[in-house]
């Protein structure tokens, strides 16, 4: 069982009906492999599960990176990801965000999104539920309601999706299910 939160944060829990992230430094520890012909990046299993649990759950998953990747693209297709929006430097997450709300009918208070620098502070000054992960900087986790106990890539968007599910009362359907 996660800490007890406030009522207010609750609340907004509650409204979140869109899962949205960064990737390098919050799905992965930011390292990144390149050589050859290829891009290697080490995403974490339990951020997976979470992932998959979130979808599960009725909630929208989207991963926002300002840097095209194909790795990031073959995992985003392997947990089936509803958005994954790699724009590089041609428009602010903020601006690719409030398309992607426009497109779906939704507002900025029904989604989270997790970051860990600079480039997020946009969207975490915005989200309805904002998650900087542990190893963030300062400004990130300044910006955020939260800030997770693990650090990018070890398991902080896991945290951030029980949080969710919790709050939501969808966690404990998943214990059961997995129990039998």
């Amino acid at each position: 069982m996660p800490k007890p939160i406030s009522t207010s944060l609750k609340a907004k829990l509650k409204r979140i009906k869109l899962f949205l992230c960064d990737v390098d430094g919050v799905l992965t520890d930011g390292s990144i492999f390149i050589g050859g012909e290829r891009e290697f990046k080490r995403f974490n299993i339990r951020d997976g599960l979470g992932i998959v649990l979130a979808r599960r759950a009725g909630l929208k998953v989207g991963w926002v990176s300002a840097r095209p990747s194909l790795a990031t693209k073959l995992r985003a297709e392997e947990l089936k990801i509803d958005f994954l929006v790699q724009q590089g430097d041609n428009i602010s997450k903020t601006a690719a965000i409030e398309n992607l709300l426009a497109q779906e009918k939704l507002t900025w208070a029904e989604i989270c999104f997790v970051g860990d620098d600079i480039i997020d502070l946009g969207p975490l000054t915005r989200a309805g539920f904002a998650v900087a992960v542990g190893d963030a900087v300062p400004e990130a986790k300044a910006a955020a309601h939260v800030t997770t106990q693990a650090d990018g890539g070890r398991g902080a968007v896991r945290e951030a999706v029980e949080l969710i599910l919790h709050a939501q009362g969808k966690w404990a359907q998943f214990v059961e299910k997995y129990s039998e």
